[in-house]
């Protein structure tokens, strides 16, 4: 028979069940991970999901357009801005809507400033998964100047529903474009910080280098996106196959490395703050004076019909789906979120290591959990 102990299960064949979560600190979010260990082995990852699930999607139907942009705040919130902007390009690409060419330069701004942020806390959070504690301190005091930044023009530095359809809920601060480029000065300095202290660390390097693999195929097949995709070779960037705003007409590379490995998708994320560094100084000099946004209805009704919106958050592909019957309502509304994808390839990659290296093949993955539990 099995004999149950505290949090973990030893079956017959000696193999072990273990609990990770749904409180462990080694899980980005409220997350349970049920690993079948043979020693200390990973046999098998089998994820649980639904802890945080709050019915985002139902909710929408009885929402109208604008209400909804506040609900997508709260999905994954490290990408808060670039769930807004999903909502607001799929209504005005339905209606026909010119967004004012000074809105779509500081959504840009917003959008990589969002995303810098993001990959600055999972920067901290990695790097504390695996030991380096200091990690935590550089990431988050370097991050701390984008947030003020946010709190300055909207009032808000994480939950922003600063996008609207049409535009932006009112214009931005004075200083913004200022001191949206002293912060890009400063961090440029800062990098080799990060690099010093992290990316060259023989410990990390031997904890992240070949570990977890993830093939380009492996990627494809599971509908992994963002970084954890193209750090398995797969060209997946949306701001690049398929342009919104004025990406296209800004210069930037897609990062792309091909060893698959946890390592590989750190370096991607790594590269990308220098890249979204690039697109901001681009766009900071082309916003333009005039309207903050276009003349929009107060009530929106979509003509009936199926719409879709792709977006880059800092994870991956976020698709908002709706199908309108020409109500102020959608009449259903499906997100594809990247986390879900993102996820439920940990199985496949973390068979085979030990359990210590499975933080360091889940943290490399940057999952954010409300996303899923949607």
């Amino acid at each position: 028979m099995d004999t149950k102990l505290k949090n973990y299960i030893v079956k017959e064949n000696g193999d072990i069940i273990l609990n990770m979560g749904p409180q462990h600190p080694s899980t980005h979010g409220v997350l349970r991970l049920e690993v079948v260990l043979k020693g200390e082995t990973v046999k098998q990852v089998v994820p649980h999901i639904g802890y945080i699930h709050r019915g985002i999607e139902k909710m929408c139907e009885y929402d109208t357009y604008k209400q909804i942009i506040h609900l997508t705040d709260r999905m994954d919130y490290l990408s808060a801005h670039m769930n807004n902007e999903a909502v607001c390009l799929l209504v005005e690409n339905a209606l026909g809507i010119e967004v004012p060419e000074r809105v779509k330069y500081i959504r840009v701004v917003l959008d990589e400033l969002t995303r810098i942020a993001s990959h600055q806390l999972w920067w901290s959070a990695y790097g504390m998964d695996l030991g380096a504690l200091t990690a935590f301190f550089y990431g988050m005091r370097d991050r701390e100047r984008i947030l003020d930044i946010f709190e300055e023009s909207f009032g808000s530095r994480l939950l922003h529903s600063f996008n609207t359809p049409g535009g932006l809920m009112h214009d931005v601060h004075p200083n913004f474009q200022k001191h949206t480029m002293e912060f890009v000065k400063y961090f440029r300095k800062k990098l080799p910080e990060y690099h010093q202290l992290l990316t060259d660390n023989v410990i990390f390097r031997n904890r992240t280098q070949g570990i977890g693999v993830m093939s380009k195929e492996t990627a494809i097949a599971y509908g992994v996106t963002g970084p954890s995709g193209r750090g398995s070779g797969y060209s997946c960037d949306v701001r690049k196959i398929a342009p919104y705003g004025v990406y296209d007409q800004l210069e930037f590379e897609e990062i792309i490395y091909d060893e698959g490995d946890s390592f590989a998708r750190y370096m991607v994320r790594m590269k990308e703050i220098e890249q979204s560094l690039n697109i901001i100084e681009q766009a900071v000099d082309k916003i333009t004076d005039g309207p903050y946004t276009a003349k929009v209805k107060p009530i929106i009704k979509l003509p009936e019909g199926e719409y879709y919106q792709r977006v880059e958050t800092a994870r991956g592909e976020l698709g908002v789906y709706v199908v309108s019957d020409g109500k102020k309502f959608p009449y259903r509304m499906h997100f594809r979120s990247p986390n879900f994808n993102n996820l439920f390839v940990l199985n496949t990659i973390a068979k085979g290591h030990l359990i210590a290296d499975l933080v360091a093949i889940s943290g490399s993955l940057d999952l954010v959990i409300p996303d899923i539990d949607r």
